[in-house]
């Protein structure tokens, strides 16, 4: 078998499936990318049991059809450092068991396995099926917001993926880890009926990696444990983890009277320059607010370090002195689109909301922090 294609074209999709393959695996052919020549298509398939990448790409020419199986690393580091515009011409010898490629004046051959020995990936029930169509920048950007409060909890699994909770009323994706909670809710975003999933971390990043912003439709499909998404040039199948997440309403305040509002970029830039002086073991910063006024408080007694600094911010509650963990509000602050930021209290002792002051239309996004305990 014989077909030829571009490299940049068969390079992008080595790049993208490759991007799910372990370095270490329980089966061999798992290191490996499998390749389906059918017709003048080619698919590039990769796994690592739990997760499945499948990109197609069109031959410029082929004489017959067949799949085999290929190292992941060898043949990425092979074609990534060929000319981006070369043409490729691929021969499959089932005799020898290797594909021999051909460039310009050059060429390199691998050995190949059988393709055949590569798992096949679950299909969906079709009876149970739920579906749901979002624009590949809405779900990026819903992805890259969430999957920071994403935990790594071997007791509570379920907190260890994004939770897809999808209602009449619009889909609302959740991450948590216990201390910060981040919720996005897309009004606009509609299924063919309710339903809902918690997707692991791992899948998350790689569709962080690979989807686009160009407003193409993804569609995400799903029954009671797997999960397909399909965008124009690729599909992933995921398992879902099982299990129930929490209710994340009930844990959300209703009623934070006392708003902060500031710049989000001048309350970042404070808190880098005052994290360094916080306890190592707690990373704890107090904040203070008063007036039009919020005031950094860090300290660390045991190597005698301290920092105070303040920033002129909208007040509208009590005075108060609220603790919470430097490095993660700086990881939300970084997070948020918008200039300005709110921050909505009820009590030092109450979980405190960092909401965007301006959010895209029919958007509803908020972080959530809990509060550490501080000595006054």
């Amino acid at each position: 078998m014989t077909f030829t294609i571009i490299n940049n074209k068969i390079n992008s999709g080595l790049q993208m499936v490759s991007k799910v393959v372990n370095t270490k695996n329980a089966l061999p052919i798992l290191s490996d990318i499998i390749f389906i020549v059918e017709g003048e298509t080619l698919i590039l398939k990769a796994s690592d049991s739990e997760n499945t990448l499948i990109t197609k790409m069109e031959l410029a020419s082929a004489d017959g059809d067949g799949q085999f199986a290929v190292s992941a690393k060898d043949i990425t580091d092979a074609m990534k450092s060929l000319p981006s515009e070369a043409e490729l011409t691929v021969t499959v010898d089932e005799e020898t068991h290797k594909m021999k490629v051909k460039y310009g004046q050059g060429s390199f051959s691998l050995p190949f396995d059988n393709a055949l020995d590569f798992p096949t990936h679950p299909e969906l029930q079709q009876d149970i099926v739920t579906e749901v169509k979002i624009q590949d920048n809405t779900l990026l950007d819903t992805i890259a917001h969430t999957i920071l409060a994403t935990a790594q909890d071997e007791l509570r699994p379920v907190m260890n993926g994004l939770y897809f909770d999808l209602k009449e009323d619009g889909l609302t994706v959740v991450a948590s880890d216990g201390h910060k909670l981040v919720r996005c809710k897309l009004e606009n975003v509609k299924g063919d009926k309710v339903g809902s999933f918690i997707l692991p971390k791992k899948p998350g990043n790689l569709l962080k990696n690979i989807l686009g912003k160009s407003g193409e439709e993804v569609t995400i499909t799903f029954d009671d444990r797997n999960i397909h998404v399909t965008a124009g040039n690729f599909t992933m199948v995921s398992r879902q983890i099982e299990g129930r997440f929490p209710n994340y309403n009930s844990v959300i305040p209703q009623n934070n009277p006392n708003i902060l509002r500031a710049n989000r970029l001048d309350m970042l830039s404070a808190l880098k320059r005052i994290s360094p002086f916080s306890n190592d073991a707690s990373n704890l910063i107090r904040f203070h607010v008063e007036d039009n006024t919020l005031q950094f408080d860090a300290e660390d007694w045991d190597f005698s370090k301290t920092a105070t600094e303040k920033m002129v911010a909208e007040y509208n509650g009590q005075a108060m002195s609220i603790g919470f963990k430097g490095a993660s509000v700086i990881e939300l602050l970084q997070n948020i689109d918008s200039d300005e930021v709110e921050l909505r209290l009820a009590d030092p002792s109450r979980a405190g909301l960092f909401v965007p002051s301006e959010q895209p239309e029919g958007q509803d996004f908020l972080m959530l922090m809990m509060p550490m305990l501080i000595n006054d």
